[in-house]
């Protein structure tokens, strides 16, 4: 898998997050790898399939590292969003702030402007154009 697509599973898997319980994440992820006899969708089980068992960990610890520091990203979040409460700003969007912040303030192995232009295209694909813009203008002030 590229980066690129594990980043994608753990946006998805991050928007769940306000859904559930941080208890309930390790679960969560397991999860989001299986597929059921009833899915009619190919694509689900094409999808789990893809799947190696490297990148299942590394997805796994992802997640489970960004929820430990949930917290403290939200409060970098609040901080850089004058005027924005945390319940204001769109699941979609926030998910997509979580990782981008966490891979800029606690992964160092990602350049900063790797950490944005990837949380631009994630923005593309789930959200609208003021997103882009919402998301853009926070990241930019973050670095």
């Amino acid at each position: 898998m590229t980066r690129r697509e594990i980043r994608e599973k753990v946006f998805k898997i991050l928007f769940a997050l306000p859904f559930n319980s941080p208890e309930e994440m390790e679960e969560q992820v397991e999860m989001s790898f299986a597929t059921y006899p009833d899915d009619d969708e190919e694509g689900s089980i094409l999808d789990a399939l893809m799947y190696e068992d490297k990148d299942k960990e590394y997805i796994k610890k992802r997640v489970l590292d960004i929820t430990a520091h949930v917290d403290e990203i939200d409060k970098i979040i609040d901080g850089i969003s004058e005027g924005w409460k945390l319940n204001r700003i769109g699941k979609a969007e926030l998910a997509i702030l979580r990782l981008a912040i966490y891979e800029i303030k606690y992964d160092d192995d990602i350049p900063e402007k790797v950490a944005i232009n990837e949380a631009i295209e994630l923005t593309k694909l789930y959200c609208d154009e003021e997103a882009r813009k919402f998301i853009n203008a926070l990241l930019g002030k973050l670095v």
